[in-house]
């Protein structure tokens, strides 16, 4: 890991969710050079789904060699944004580094404070386990994950630069590399494992398969087992599955590898599901005649426009639209297929 140089001595970081997760370990790595903290977070009570509290934190913080000032902040209350800044210039003096989750906001801020402050988004390559991935990808998903602390350190190491780096987009492997750490096991949480892409960044599902085929042989392909013929169906999501089926092929059941099931709420709605383990494939309404790898429910509405590219799947998912159980590296190999479909659709 990378190691503190004593560099935020002093400084001021005001870190907004920082009572736990990404924000608390950024908080505790700029604590050990003996930074002042501003810990702006929402949570002041003990939640028992969610561990830490403001309160919590700073005492961490304080244990670690930094000092804490924790304020109740909504960052989508600009008053108590205002208000936390002012506590925080009141306590420490001005503030040199913040933290807030405002990627789309970089180029303008930067360009705006040119000379005066450095303004950088951080993204992480590979999901991160949080309270939040616990709850959005369910029990299993932490092996998939790496630490908070890859975050923390690469956020250590944008805070060493000078003012004159500004207006980049950073990943968090690509700036370590630069610090020249070269063994990123050390922040998996299961060393060894794959590791599910973050979200929102371009890693494609061809680099999970690769990487699940080295960690575990491909199965061969099934043989179909006969399953009843299929009512008739009609409407757009049996439109949307007719195109699928169109689209399937043994090279693409090779590449997934999943069954899907998809639990589908409103018009032309129900069980319908994708098979993509049995030779050359199958769609169809009602349950798969094996056990899905994957259950996604949505509005049949949403379900049309995520197949047709009008709705990304991992914003279907974030904002709550798709709701995902089972194996999340394989849910993300199916965007694959979907992308090749769009036009189609």
């Amino acid at each position: 890991m990378l190691p503190n140089t004593g560099r935020l001595a002093g400084c001021t970081v005001f870190i907004t969710g920082a009572s736990r997760g990404i924000g608390k370990a950024i908080a505790l790595k700029a604590a050990k050079d003996g930074a002042n903290i501003v810990i702006a977070a929402k949570t002041t009570h003990v939640n028992p789904k969610l561990p830490g509290t403001i309160f919590t934190a700073a005492e961490e913080i304080e244990a670690a060699g930094g000092k804490a000032l924790p304020c109740a902040v909504d960052v989508r209350d600009e008053q108590q944004i205002s208000n936390a800044v002012e506590k925080a210039v009141e306590r420490f003096g001005a503030y040199t580094i913040a933290k807030y989750g405002m990627s789309m906001c970089v180029l303008g801020m930067a360009e705006e404070f040119k000379g005066e402050i450095a303004v950088n988004a951080l993204w992480p390559k590979t999901a991160i386990h949080t309270a939040a991935m616990d709850m959005l990808g369910g029990s299993g998903i932490e092996s998939q994950c790496r630490k908070v602390d890859i975050i923390a350190d690469a956020a250590y190491s944008i805070f060493k630069k000078p003012k004159t780096f500004t207006g980049n987009f950073i990943i968090d492997e690509n700036i370590l590399r630069e610090e020249g750490i070269k063994n990123f096991d050390i922040y998996a949480i299961k060393p060894g494992h794959p590791l599910l892409p973050d979200f929102f960044l371009d890693e494609h599902p061809d680099t999970i398969t690769k990487k699940m085929e080295s960690h575990d042989a491909v199965p061969e392909l099934k043989e179909k087992k006969s399953q009843p013929p299929p009512k008739p169906r009609s409407g757009a999501v049996a439109e949307t599955f007719r195109i699928v089926k169109d689209s399937l092929s043994d090279d693409v059941v090779k590449a997934t590898q999943a069954i899907y099931q998809f639990e589908l709420s409103g018009e032309d709605g129900g069980t319908w599901f994708l098979d993509l383990k049995s030779k050359g494939g199958n769609v169809g309404y009602g349950e798969p005649s094996d056990q899905a790898d994957v259950v996604m429910s949505m509005s049949t509405e949403d379900f049309v426009k995520m197949f047709s590219g009008k709705l990304k799947p991992t914003m279907a998912f974030m904002s709550g639209k798709l709701k995902i159980k089972g194996n999340m590296t394989l849910a993300i190999r199916l965007e694959k297929l979907m992308n090749q479909m769009n036009a189609r659709l």
